[in-house]
C-alpha cells in the first residue's frame, strides 16, 4: 500500500458509509471502515480522528463560510434577511459538495451519537452567525434569536433538498421553507 494513497480519504468516506448503512453506526470499527477501503487502521487516523468525524469532515468550514457571507451580504439588509442570503448562497455551494446526502443523513438519524455531533455543528454555525450578525452591529440579543431561526430553516431547507433527491435547488428549499416560517411568524 502507498504511504499517500490518492483517493483514500473518498474511500473511507464511501466505505464508512456503506458500513454503517449495512451494519448500523455502533457496530462498525474504524479497522472495518479501514479494510473495506483497502487500507490500514493507521491510515485511517491521517484522515479522520475517530470513526464519527468520516461523515462530518470539512463541517468545521461551514461556520466561518457562513459568517463571511453574513458579513458579506448587502449592509442595508435586515439581520435575516442577510443571514438567509448567506445561508442560500453557502447552501447552494454546500449541496453541490455533498455526496451521497440521503443515505449520511439516514446513518446520523438512526444514531443518538451521530444526532449529537449534528447539533454540535449546529450550534456553531448559530454561533458564527450570531458573531457576524454583532460585527455588522445588531444588537446581541436580536443576533441570537436571527441566528437561531437562520439555523434552522437552513437544517429544515436542506432536509427539504435531501428528500427532493437533488431535483429542487437547496435555494428553492431555503425560499419555501422561509416562506413558512415568516408565515408561522405572521401568525402570532
Amino acid at each position: 500500500m502507498a504511504r499517500w494513497d490518492p483517493g483514500a480519504e473518498q474511500r473511507l468516506k464511501r466505505a464508512a458509509l456503506e458500513l454503517y448503512s449495512e451494519r448500523g453506526y455502533d457496530n462498525v470499527t474504524v479497522t472495518d471502515i479501514a479494510e473495506r477501503a483497502g487500507l490500514t487502521r493507521r491510515s485511517y487516523f491521517r484522515y479522520f480522528p475517530d470513526k464519527r468525524e468520516v461523515l462530518f469532515g470539512d463541517s468545521e468550514r461551514l461556520p466561518p463560510a457562513l459568517a463571511e457571507a453574513v458579513l458579506a451580504a448587502d449592509p442595508d439588509a435586515a439581520p435575516l434577511a442577510a443571514a438567509l442570503d448567506a445561508m442560500s448562497r453557502v447552501g447552494t455551494w454546500l449541496a453541490e459538495q455533498v455526496e451521497d446526502a440521503a443515505e449520511r443523513r439516514a446513518v446520523i438519524d438512526a444514531s443518538p451519537e451521530l444526532r449529537e455531533r449534528e447539533r454540535t455543528k449546529a450550534a456553531a454555525v448559530t454561533r458564527a452567525i450570531r458573531e457576524a450578525l454583532v460585527q455588522r452591529q445588531v444588537e446581541a440579543d436580536t443576533a441570537e434569536l436571527v441566528a437561531q431561526l437562520a439555523t434552522v430553516a437552513f437544517g429544515n431547507a436542506f432536509r427539504h433538498w435531501i428528500d427532493a433527491g437533488g431535483r429542487t435547488s437547496f435555494g428553492s428549499c431555503l425560499e419555501t421553507v422561509t416562506d413558512r416560517l415568516r408565515a408561522a411568524l405572521a401568525e402570532t
